[in-house]
């Protein structure tokens, strides 16, 4: 039998921490062969980060540890290679793109300059790494690409930055492309067309594709074979739609089961009586960009109004102008009646305790310096009206487990938790003010299936039960479709569309909500197959 391109043969990864052993992969095992595409599956925690990072030798030692296993790339094991052997092999002949772009993107260099490095790094001359940074900017449709090469990071938008990113991996040709989470993210029609990039690349270059997600539809999209991890360890494994109409485990039905979209849309709610909260006339300018055109919200008490649209429509902008974290230029938010932007400092002050915001990136609204115990209970500290100091551990221990997570996590500090964990730890921070309004600025988009099932379930429930309200801002359209009353479709810093959210899903009036539904991607690998050979035959949009 013919060797694999990439073998991973029984490994374990563990870590030592104050708090004990952490066993993170256990007994692994997997192949991955030249044109195939592997997705390993799983929830945060699973392994699945690890089990790549081990791959490039990007595990920090200590206090991580291999403890078993050999890792055979063209059948030479990798963990006995030397540094300077690893380093020859890493960018050259395996690369990896991340999850967040931003995070691995140096903001002081240009792009143009982080691309030709890959190439002089492993021997190339300057002028050829040029010339190959300008090839791959054109190549991974960044517009104006010799403009491009010297611009920075931040002057890009998000899925600019992944392809970025992708450039970079692909600068050396690799054998094998490493992507961990890389479309979480990005809003469905950018999701979309880096899926398909990343499929052009591969039919080009030969190259073998290992997919690291929790997302269904990216699994139904694009991969071959699948790998289901679940507490360090592989549960199942077979082609994608074996997998996801045969499951075999009970932890992959699971994740089936909770993939959305899937449930009955809620009916037309009520809309007479006071309104909790108007949006009039918002304007919001950057410098010559306008973010936002004179929009218009309403939200009633107990409604979760959605806004969808694509990167740059101006969704996030709206969401910080109704809360005043950015005053916008014109316009007026009432919040029960009341003005915000008339309020003293004292009255907002007193009013931030009824409007709560969830960001999209937790690792940037968690001060890193203080404990879940401290970051939860730091709004009764700012608030101390709302809770006893006796009752502050009980408390802690009650949200975190209402989030899904475990109580004794509370004396942990938010590096200690993926990414996953660390959006759950700031949703819980949020609740913590007892809010009558919540602004979730894609709250859910980087949780698991199960996780992002359970916590919507969480922040229905509380709807429920204590009448709150939220703005919902999202890319993940089933989500919306679940959750959501209303939708409001933004596009270019306008509103293009509104309206009950069985009217939008169903009988879209605007071709550009007609295409935002195109582009979502379905969990089922059939339905999958079907949308892009309509695609090809051109009955979709592309």
């Amino acid at each position: 039998m013919a060797e694999h391109l990439l073998e991973v043969r029984d490994l374990s990864v563990e870590f030592h921490t104050v708090m004990g052993t952490v066993k993170a992969v256990q007994d692994v095992s997997w192949h991955l062969d030249r044109g195939e595409t592997l997705a390993i599956l799983g929830e945060s925690g699973s392994g699945k980060s690890v089990s790549a990072s081990a791959v490039m030798n990007l595990i920090d030692m200590p206090p991580g540890k291999i403890t078993s296993g050999t890792i055979l790339l063209n059948g030479r094991d990798m963990l006995s290679m030397t540094a300077e052997e690893r380093r020859r092999v890493n960018g050259a002949k395996i690369a990896m793109i991340f999850q967040d772009p931003l995070a691995h993107l140096n903001p002081v260099y240009t792009v143009g300059w982080q691309i030709a490095e890959m190439v002089t790094t492993h021997g190339g001359a300057r002028d050829k790494a040029n010339a190959r940074a300008l090839e791959l900017l054109d190549r991974v449709g960044i517009p104006d690409p010799q403009e491009a090469m010297g611009k920075y990071p931040h002057q890009f938008s998000g899925g600019q930055r992944q392809r970025l990113m992708i450039a970079m991996a692909l600068a050396c040709k690799p054998d094998i492309l490493i992507a961990d989470e890389p479309t979480t993210a990005l809003d469905v029609t950018v999701q979309a067309q880096v899926l398909e990039l990343l499929q052009e690349l591969q039919q080009e270059t030969g190259m073998g594709l290992l997919l690291i997600t929790h997302d269904l539809g990216v699994v139904a999209e694009i991969a071959d074979r699948v790998v289901v991890m679940n507490g360090g360890r592989i549960v199942e494994t077979g082609d994608a739609a074996q997998v996801y109409h045969h499951p075999q485990h009970p932890y992959t039905r699971k994740l089936i089961d909770a993939a959305p979209g899937k449930g009955a849309m809620p009916d037309e709610r009520d809309r007479s009586g006071q309104p909790l909260l108007q949006a009039q006339a918002l304007q919001k300018s950057y410098g010559a960009f306008q973010a936002l055109k004179g929009v218009n919200l309403t939200i009633m008490p107990g409604e979760t109004v959605a806004v969808v649209g694509e990167s740059g429509s101006g969704k996030s902008t709206l969401a910080r102008a109704v809360l005043r974290l950015d005053d916008p230029d014109g316009g007026r938010v009432l919040y029960n009646g009341r003005d915000l932007m008339a309020m003293t400092p004292r009255e907002l002050f007193d009013c931030r305790r009824d409007l709560q915001m969830v960001f999209q990136d937790p690792t940037l609204s968690l001060n890193p310096r203080m404990t879940v115990y401290q970051l939860i209970s730091e709004a009764w500290v700012i608030h101390p009206g709302i809770l006893p100091k006796s009752q502050w551990k009980a408390r802690v221990a009650e949200l975190l487990v209402k989030v899904g997570l475990k109580a004794d996590m509370a004396g942990r500090y938010p590096h200690q938790f993926s990414g996953g964990q660390r959006q759950r730890i700031a949703i819980a921070r949020a609740l913590a003010m007892e809010p009558k309004l919540i602004v979730c600025d894609e709250a859910v988009s980087a949780l698991d299936v199960s996780i992002q099932a359970q916590v919507i379930a969480l922040l229905d429930g509380l709807r429920r039960e204590l009448g709150l309200s939220y703005l919902f801002i999202a890319h993940d359209l089933p989500v919306v479709r679940d959750f959501a009353d209303r939708v409001i479709v933004m596009k270019s810093g306008q509103i293009v569309e509104e309206g009950p959210v069985r009217q939008i899903f169903e009988a879209p009036r605007e071709t550009y909500t007609r295409n935002l539904l195109a582009a979502s991607l379905d969990p089922d690998p059939a339905v999958q197959a079907a949308r892009r050979h309509a695609r090809q035959e051109g009955l979709m949009p592309a």
